[in-house]
């Protein structure tokens, strides 16, 4: 059985060290080397769960080619539980520039899904049925699977999901955000319309990350609570990553029974331990233990 059960969201990362963002205009510039690795929302989030120490499944697709390699070995690497498909578009793929900071800009080639689903609603429902709690990435083969989804989930297991910069309008969002028990969204797009969404999504909670500003957590009934961020215990080195690890944080710690409040502080910390490191394959020690 999986504590974790993540639903897409694999895939890689060019990842590329530049001077700035944005990009001076040169026509050519001088970089570090360029590498290619394991990325993308599923990943971010199943690697640091698993970093946590959770038992983690993940399900998607990726392609059969030099990108999808890159994430089957990765996996093996750990304990993670791979139940892949083969998508003959390829893998998905992001290009992150990263600039001294470690702020980063993602470009994302989504590779959308053409066909039906490569799992059946019965195949997910068996893995729901083995897992305490799921992460659905709002991935476009999922959508037409997430009534099934939702009604295959057994009693007392959750369902989170992250909307990442959703503006609260674009309509390919919400069916992912009514399918869940937890919201995770940027608020990179909402402004100061953060806490009228969170009202139209009660009674989930909402968590709306801010980056290096922090997070609002949002609750049914409760006034919104604002988590800070916490300071990194080492030089940062590459934000990529860490609203997923601050999603599996928060989820550690409440599969152990932990309130949201204190689960969004410790996702905090965990966030910001993510950052100290290059890349999504965690070594032992460098994120917090869930206590």
């Amino acid at each position: 059985m999986s504590d974790l059960l993540v639903i897409g969201g694999l895939g890689v990362d060019v990842r590329v060290r530049v001077p700035a963002l944005p990009l001076p205009l040169a026509d050519s510039l001088p970089v570090d080397p360029v590498d290619l690795r394991i990325g993308n929302t599923g990943s971010g989030v199943a690697l640091a769960a698993h970093a946590l120490g959770l038992p983690v499944t993940v399900v998607d697709v990726v392609g059969d080619d030099p990108p999808g390699d890159v994430i089957r070995a990765a996996l093996s690497r750990t304990d993670v539980t791979a139940v892949l498909r083969t998508d003959p578009r390829g893998t998905r793929r992001s290009v992150n520039l990263v600039d001294p900071t470690g702020r980063r800009m993602s470009l994302y080639d989504a590779r959308p899904w053409q066909g039906s689903p490569p799992f059946t609603a019965a195949e997910l429902a068996e893995l729901v049925a083995r897992a305490s709690h799921v992460h659905l990435s709002i991935m476009d083969w999922t959508r037409d699977l997430l009534p099934a989804l939702r009604a295959a989930l057994p009693e007392g297991v959750t369902l989170s999901t992250d909307l990442h910069d959703w503006d609260g309008h674009n309509p390919y969002h919400r069916p992912f955000a009514e399918v869940a028990d937890l919201v995770f969204v940027s608020g990179v797009r909402l402004g100061g319309a953060a806490a009228d969404l969170a009202a139209t999504l009660s009674p989930r909670t909402v968590v709306v990350t801010h980056g290096a500003d922090g997070a609002v957590l949002y609750r049914p009934d409760r006034p919104p609570v604002r988590v800070p961020a916490t300071a990194p215990p080492a030089p940062v080195v590459d934000s990529n990553g860490a609203g997923d690890a601050f999603a599996a944080g928060f989820v550690a710690v409440r599969l152990r029974g932990a309130d949201p409040e204190p689960a969004a502080r410790y996702a905090a910390e965990v966030a910001a331990a993510a950052c100290t490191h290059d890349g999504m394959e965690y070594p032992s020690g460098l994120l917090p233990p869930p206590r």
